[in-house]
């Protein structure tokens, strides 16, 4: 089986679920998930899960993005993109960068954002979008996202262009749609690309396309990124041998059972490795008790 992270380039007119089939036709390999959905319209970094690495999906799917979108001011849609239908027009000549760039700058911090209709969050077990292409319009709730910062890159009204870094759960096209309403003239998000996920990056990633001719060329494995590149963050420790079936078994052990035991604080996270350097999980150390209880075991 392989195991691992591919850090893919998703183009256009690909679902997310679409990237995943094709992954499992190209790998031969069924247990395949992806990190977080991107629109069809969408482009940019898709981690892609394989084998024992699916265990960190929901873990990929937590971390903050960053996003690069145009938004098309004067445009109302009913999907809050420019693929949607046409609710409304309006003139934006009045505009000023000034009045566009200070809007912009009011959404940094916590934000409660209405989740589109468009969407596949599920009410009653149906996707939002399921319900939408119906014509059925149901009652949502804000959601608390935080946006951490907005760049403005480029103004050419009624077009902007800007890069976002924000909170998971974070709609780019909800976020284009709400400057334009408080501006008073609404907004659709015309293009988005993912630049960032977590430690992914875009110049890093790879097409369908080109993952197909590693597989054919046998060198999948010079692109298939290790499970522990995403816990960087956190101290490597490797455990001795008497104590490895204690770790692989995702059970509690002293500090003993560790190579260089040193000095630990409690909550500590910590990636654990066997006596061969094979990544074993992450596992947190409690000071009450003095050990090391698994918080992820791969």
């Amino acid at each position: 089986m392989i195991n691992g992270i591919l850090n893919i380039y998703k183009e256009k007119g690909y679902t997310s679920h679409d990237v995943v089939a094709k992954l499992r036709g190209i790998t031969k390999q069924k247990k395949i998930g992806h990190t977080g959905t991107l629109d069809p319209d969408a482009e940019g970094v898709l981690p892609v899960c394989l084998g024992r690495a699916t265990k960190v999906c929901g873990l990929l799917t937590d971390k903050d993005k960053v996003y690069e979108a145009v938004l098309l001011l004067g445009v109302s849609t009913d999907t809050q993109d420019i693929s949607g239908t046409v609710l409304e027009k309006k003139e934006t000549s009045a505009l000023t960068e000034e009045e566009v760039r200070d809007c912009i700058q009011n959404y940094i911090g916590e934000y409660n954002q209405l989740p589109p209709m468009y969407s596949a969050l599920k009410v009653g077990g149906k996707k939002l979008y399921e319900l939408a292409r119906e014509g059925i319009e149901v009652e949502r709730k804000k959601r608390k996202v935080f946006i951490h910062d907005i760049q403005v890159l480029a103004i050419e009204l009624p077009r902007v262009r800007v890069r976002v870094h924000c909170s998971k759960g974070t709609y780019i096209r909800t976020l284009c749609h709400d400057i334009g309403t408080d501006l008073g003239v609404g907004g659709c998000m015309e293009t988005l690309l993912r630049t960032n996920v977590s430690c992914f990056e875009l110049r890093d990633s790879l097409t369908l396309k080109q993952v197909e001719e590693c597989v054919q060329e046998h060198t999948l494995d010079q692109i298939l990124l290790p499970v522990d590149k995403l816990f960087q963050e956190f101290r490597a420790v490797h455990i001795v041998r008497r104590y490895e079936t204690l770790a692989l078994n995702g059970n509690p052990f002293e500090k003993e059972a560790l190579e260089e035991p040193g000095t630990f604080v409690d909550g500590e996270s910590v990636r654990v490795y066997d006596t061969r350097g094979r990544f074993v999980g992450i596992f947190e150390y409690g000071i009450e008790k003095q050990e090391f209880r698994v918080k992820k075991c791969f």
